[in-house]
C-alpha cells in the first residue's frame, strides 16, 4: 500500500466535521482546491473512497466512518503530546476555542477575556458567541457553555452557575403604554423575544412561564438584539439580569412577580479535559462565574445592600 501523508488527516477531519470543502478550507486557512487535492491524495493512498460527493456537501462512506474514529484517536494523542511535553519548558501556547450562547459569551465572558489574555499571552483565544449548540465531538469548540447538561456523548460536564432573568422595558415605552401590574397586562403590550422556530434549546422557551399564551411581536434569534430592541422602545422583553445590570435605559417590569431561573453548564470533550490550555480556560471561566454569582442571580451588589441598610 502506498504511504500516505499524515498531514492529510487534518484535511480529512476538517471535511468530515464540516461536510463542505469551503468550510474546511476556512478552518484550515487553506483554499478549497488544496483541501480537495489532499482528500483525493488520501483516498488514492488508502485505495478507498472516503466521501460521497453530493451537491449539498460531503458525507462519509463506511470506509470514511472507520477512518474518522482512528483519525480522531490520533488527533487526541497528538494534543496530549503537545500538552504533556510540548509545553513543559515554555508558557502555554496554541489556540483555545470556547463556544457560548450570545448572552453569556458577549455580555459576560468577552469583557473578562482581557484578564485571561494577559495571564496567557502565548494563547490564541477564539470565542464563538452564537445562539446555537456547538459539537465538541466535531471539534467545533474545545469548551462549550450550554443551558443544559448533555444527554450523551464523550463529554465531561459541570454546572457553572444558576442565573435569573426578568422583564424589562425602556422608560419611554413604559410611560407611553398602559401600566403593567400583573402578568395578564402584558397581552396589551408589544413583547420582544425569540423566533419560535429558531429556538435552539427548550430552556429559551420561557414566555409561557411569564403568562400562558404570551407571544413575541418583535422577534430575534439573538438575546443581544432583543435587549437592544427593548432599549430602543420596541416593547417589553425577558432579559438576563447580568445583562441589564447598570443599564439606565432599562426598567424592571413586575420584578416581584416574574423571575425565571436557568443554569449555565460547562462542557469539555473527555479527550481534552487534561490538555493544559483547555484546563486554563476552564479554570478561568469557573472562577469568573463563581465570583459573579450575585450578578448572575440579579442580587443587589454589596454596596447597594450596605446603602439600603
Amino acid at each position: 500500500m502506498e504511504r500516505f501523508d499524515w498531514d492529510d488527516l487534518r484535511f480529512f477531519l476538517a471535511v468530515a466535521r464540516s461536510g463542505r470543502l469551503t468550510a474546511a478550507a476556512r478552518r484550515l486557512g487553506a483554499d478549497h482546491a488544496t483541501v480537495s487535492r489532499r482528500i483525493t491524495s488520501l483516498e488514492e493512498a488508502l485505495k478507498a473512497k472516503l466521501f460521497e460527493r453530493r451537491p449539498q456537501g460531503y458525507t462519509l462512506t463506511a470506509h470514511g466512518e472507520r477512518l474518522l474514529a482512528k483519525a480522531e484517536s490520533m488527533e487526541t494523542e497528538a494534543l496530549a503530546i503537545q500538552s504533556d511535553i510540548g509545553g513543559a519548558d515554555m508558557a502555554l501556547s496554541g489556540t483555545v476555542r470556547i463556544g457560548a450562547p450570545d448572552g453569556f459569551g458577549t455580555a459576560f465572558l468577552a469583557p473578562r477575556l482581557a484578564a485571561f489574555a494577559r495571564s496567557y499571552p502565548g494563547l490564541e483565544i477564539q470565542l464563538i458567541a452564537m445562539p446555537r449548540l456547538l459539537s465538541l465531538s466535531k471539534r467545533e469548540a474545545d469548551v462549550a457553555i450550554t443551558l443544559a447538561p448533555p444527554k450523551e456523548g464523550k463529554v465531561v460536564a459541570r454546572k457553572l452557575s444558576d442565573y435569573r432573568l426578568g422583564l424589562y422595558g425602556s422608560p419611554d415605552y413604559l410611560a407611553s403604554m398602559p401600566p403593567v401590574t400583573k402578568p395578564d397586562d402584558l397581552f396589551e403590550h408589544r413583547i420582544v423575544g425569540y423566533i419560535d422556530d429558531l429556538i435552539f434549546t427548550p430552556e429559551l422557551d420561557y414566555l409561557d412561564e411569564v403568562a400562558k399564551g404570551l407571544r413575541a411581536h418583535v422577534q430575534s434569534s439573538s438575546v443581544i438584539a432583543q435587549m437592544n430592541a427593548v432599549v430602543a422602545g420596541a416593547g417589553i422583553g425577558v432579559i438576563h439580569h447580568f445583562m441589564a445590570e447598570g443599564e439606565p435605559r432599562l426598567v424592571p417590569v413586575l420584578p416581584e412577580t416574574v423571575s425565571i431561573t436557568r443554569s449555565f453548564w460547562l462542557l469539555v470533550h473527555a479527550d481534552l479535559k487534561d490538555v493544559a490550555r483547555v484546563r486554563a480556560i476552564v479554570d478561568f471561566v469557573v472562577r469568573e462565574a463563581k465570583a459573579s454569582r450575585a450578578l448572575m442571580l440579579g442580587e443587589p451588589r454589596q454596596e447597594q445592600r450596605t446603602a439600603a441598610e
